[in-house]
């Protein structure tokens, strides 16, 4: 069994609504996300899976929130937009692409993280 991980960054506005302190107004971060990918067995020339197919797929969907104010994006008016829906969002978003999904982590500035992962 191999655990594989690719990431990558963007940088978005958000706000947390119903927050109380500065993070219920407008400001930004520099996110890091790596996704992890659980592969039970190897192909004939002995990869996992490709990390170009992997970096592309990512890439696409970082570039939808690039830049962006997250909150008015579809996904998070119907959420608020943390870190952790941030994950899920791209969780879900890498899965549609890649079946072999296992979990995705987010930085929110250096020190700070939320993992998603289905059991």
């Amino acid at each position: 069994m191999f655990d594989l991980s690719v990431e990558g960054i963007f940088s978005a506005a958000h706000q947390v609504k119903g927050y109380p302190g500065d993070c219920a107004g407008i400001h930004g971060h520099t996110y890091q996300v790596r996704v992890i990918l659980k592969v039970d067995k190897l192909d004939n020339i002995g990869m996992a899976i490709d990390f170009r197919r992997v970096k592309t797929a990512l890439d696409e969907i970082l570039s939808e929130l690039d830049h962006k104010n997250l909150n008015e994006l579809k996904y998070f008016k119907e959420r608020n937009a943390t870190a952790e829906y941030v994950a899920m969002y791209v969780f879900n978003e890498m899965k549609k692409k890649i079946n072999m999904m296992k979990a995705v982590t987010v930085w929110e500035g250096r020190n700070n993280t939320v993992t998603y992962y289905e059991d």
